[in-house]
């Protein structure tokens, strides 16, 4: 073990709920580690791999910076707050990036009709081939929302299904839903589908693919996590050019800011949020998404300026570097 002292370490927690948790009784069978480990590695009764690794790290970082302070409360931390705590002045969060090469409307293989920021006009026809794919009713003027996700609660689709019903039927709107999860949910969107047929398709299944095609196709995308370390889903909606609408935590919380207009007439935000975890606010939020897109002025102005923000990995990377680099000075 002396040959590992001088290596110092950086550890990076996605998402604290999965803590690596194990019987006391496997620390030396399962894991190698002699007795004299179970003081750092026991934390309430069990082996608990990620309490460990926060302890012996030089330092700690997740993939937000609002996820960083999240975790250091009973909330958030799945049990760890004590130990975070702790250990805070090691803390630090860095938003992640996605791969601008794989996600380009401007290239992407799969899409029927490639845009970009200054040629956002062509993205309704992405919206046409999959309304004629999905056999909904085709029109440029009917905006569509939709949701890429794991079907749970974590994901806050519990709020969805509080209101989804009644902004379908009570709006001209299209409601695409890819994903799989809890059957309560899955079965809640094939109820939707059945119901609403010519305004909702719910498609229980995983499809990278099919995702690209309705990212591109989508002109609203609602994202009302309960909790979200970083959330990938909100950057790849912005870089097609979907109008996010999402919770104020986590990384959603970094990457997204609630959509005003200043007194020069100039567009701020890239998005729509809300705050508190409540289904009348994401309603409210999503209902002004949808009144804003119907300016076909200000969504242009809109979907530029969220197609232009910068979610690539060289921010990220740079922070990551300069976490590293600390270590070696």
């Amino acid at each position: 073990m002396e040959r590992y002292a001088d290596i110092r370490t950086v550890f990076t927690i996605h998402n604290i709920e999965y803590q690596g948790k194990y019987s006391m009784d496997l620390l030396e069978e399962l894991f190698g580690l002699p007795g004299e480990c179970y003081r750092v590695m026991q934390y309430d009764g069990c082996i608990n791999l990620m309490k460990g690794a926060i302890v012996c790290a030089d330092r700690v970082s997740t993939v937000s910076p609002r996820y960083a302070q999240e975790i250091l409360t009973p909330t958030y931390s799945h049990g760890l707050w004590h130990i975070l705590v702790a250990n805070e002045g090691k803390l630090s969060g860095i938003l992640n990036g996605i791969d601008y090469v794989y996600y380009d409307p401007l290239s992407d293989p799969v899409l029927s009709d490639h845009y970009s920021a200054r040629s956002v006009a062509s993205k309704c026809k992405n919206k046409l081939t999959l309304q004629r794919e999905l056999a909904l009713p085709e029109s440029k003027d009917i905006p569509m929302l939709a949701i890429i996700s794991r079907l749970v609660e974590h994901k806050g689709m519990d709020l969805v299904r509080e209101i989804m019903e009644n902004l379908v039927a009570n709006n001209d709107v299209q409601l695409v839903v890819l994903g799989k999860g809890s059957p309560e949910y899955e079965d809640y969107f094939r109820y939707l589908e059945g119901k609403y047929h010519d305004k909702v398709r719910g498609m229980i299944m995983y499809d990278r693919d099919l995702a690209r095609r309705i990212y591109a196709a989508a002109d609203i995308f609602v994202m009302p996590s309960k909790s979200e370390p970083c959330g990938l889903s909100q950057m790849i909606a912005s870089r097609y050019g979907a109008i996010p609408v999402v919770r104020e935590t986590g990384g959603l919380y970094d990457s997204i800011k609630g959509y005003w207009e200043n007194e020069n007439g100039e567009l701020c935000g890239n998005g729509f949020t809300f705050a508190n975890y409540n289904a009348g606010e994401l309603a409210e939020r999503t209902g002004a998404a949808i009144a804003l897109w119907r300016d076909v002025d200000r969504r242009r102005r809109l979907v530029r300026k969220i197609m232009n923000t910068d979610f690539s990995w060289g921010a990220s990377a740079k922070n990551y570097i300069a976490l590293y680099d600390e270590l070696g000075e």
